[in-house]
């Protein structure tokens, strides 16, 4: 198995998830150019898309590329009239699949009510696409869903393995990361993924993919309990992690 980052847009990530066999899926067709022409250079042959959700800046590509090359479009059950062309309605545990890699759907609302990540286990690889739930250091904005939501979401990603890889859906890494050192100030993870990323980007290359394990350690999301942050924020030690949550969302939302 390989996978293929393609930038789309201004900051956001498709991806093609290729088989050994040569078929490949596109993962959220953002728009049909940069994709057409990294299926052209990689020389696959691609057999679906799987959608993470219904935004415009994530299907933008999914009519003119399913009707060029005959795919099948796959998303949420309940994104059916929002994500265009959805031919494939999957829920938690379905399983979909593009030559010998299956992907395990899990619906993973907050985002978007219908949002949905792809697991997959392949050559003792394993990787996940998030969409725009979980980012590296990050989790996206609650346009749908709830605190309550996408907590749950979140710890639902974090039961997968540690060495799981996070494929996301945009370049969000720098800005994520200053928030995280501005929760955690002495937290060295931190500071090492802010050297990480700045090297990667330095070079032209995406921060994508973290590991599961990276986000426990940096990612303020999904860091509710720790002490530091919960000062640095004016959350009380005693508050549940659900209130922390949206402590901590709020406070993402108005950072600069």
């Amino acid at each position: 198995m390989r996978t293929v980052p393609i930038p789309c847009l201004k900051d956001n990530y498709a991806y093609l998830v290729v088989a050994d066999s040569g078929e490949a899926a596109i993962v959220d067709a953002s728009e049909a150019a940069p994709v057409r022409e990294a299926i052209r250079r990689e020389k696959v042959r691609p057999r679906a898309i799987w959608s993470t959700h219904h935004h415009w800046d994530h299907v933008g590509g999914n009519d003119e590329l399913a009707r060029e090359m005959g795919l099948e479009i796959v998303g949420h059950v309940s994104d059916k009239g929002r994500l265009p062309g959805l031919s494939h309605g999957v829920e938690t545990n379905d399983v979909v699949r593009v030559g010998d890699i299956e992907a395990r759907c899990i619906h993973i609302p907050g985002h978007t009510l219908g949002a949905v990540a792809y697991f997959i286990e392949s050559g003792g690889e394993r990787v996940v696409f998030t969409g725009d739930t979980l980012f590296c250091s990050g989790c996206g904005r609650l346009f749908e869903g709830t605190p309550a939501q996408m907590h749950d979401s979140l710890g639902r990603l974090l039961e997968l393995p540690g060495d799981t890889r996070v494929y996301c859906g945009h370049e969000y890494t720098q800005s994520n990361l200053r928030f995280a050192a501005h929760c955690e100030p002495s937290n060295a993870d931190v500071a090492r993924a802010c050297d990480r990323a700045a090297s990667l980007l330095g070079e032209g290359k995406p921060t994508v993919a973290t590991t599961l394990d990276d986000e426990r350690r940096c990612n303020p999301f999904v860091r509710v309990r720790s002490a530091q942050l919960r000062a640095t924020l004016a959350i009380a030690p005693d508050a549940d992690d659900v209130t922390a949550f949206a402590a901590i969302r709020a406070a993402k939302d108005m950072f600069h």
